[in-house]
């Protein structure tokens, strides 16, 4: 399948859809302490800070979902998974959970961009499909703001 395609396939082969390499969507209420970075780096391994694409479960829990954007928040010390937040270019009325962090190459039309904070996935770098884009500091520390203000995420854990 061309990598165009997974993007309109809800069924997709995106490496993240399946065991054992497949993005969950977690509590975040429940994670601990996180330590969140922005450590992006241009070597085409992921790392906190950057938007890489993988297979995102529906809110349903019916297993189906989308191969979309995702943006790292942190990576786990132990595990090497990372947690993350869906992006989306579709702008909703439910303003405290959408965080704009604009337009960006990661969206082929330049669209503008929100973050979606109130579903945190883990991810693990196996089921990621392809490297994206580091996303801008000053975004990134916008988007953590709102996810350490709302889950009371602190410390250096995760």
């Amino acid at each position: 399948m061309a990598e165009h395609e997974y993007e309109n396939d809800q069924w997709g082969n995106s490496p993240g859809r399946f065991p054992p390499f497949d993005t969950v969507e977690i509590d975040p209420h429940k994670i601990g302490a996180v330590h969140t970075e922005w450590a992006p780096e241009e070597d085409h391994l992921p790392d906190p800070g950057e938007i890489v694409w993988t297979w995102v479960p529906y809110e349903e829990h019916d297993g189906r979902g989308k191969d979309r954007p995702v943006l790292l928040v942190a990576r786990g010390k132990a595990t090497g998974n990372f947690l993350a937040v869906k992006l989306t270019s579709k702008r909703h009325g439910d303003a405290e959970n959408w965080v704009s962090i604009g337009t960006g190459g990661w969206d082929r039309d330049a669209r503008e961009s929100w973050a979606v904070i109130d579903r945190v996935v883990r991810v693990h770098p196996e089921g990621i499909r392809r490297e994206g884009h580091a996303l801008d500091r000053d975004d990134f520390d916008n988007v953590i703001g709102h996810l350490h203000k709302r889950f009371g995420w602190t410390g250096e854990g995760y």
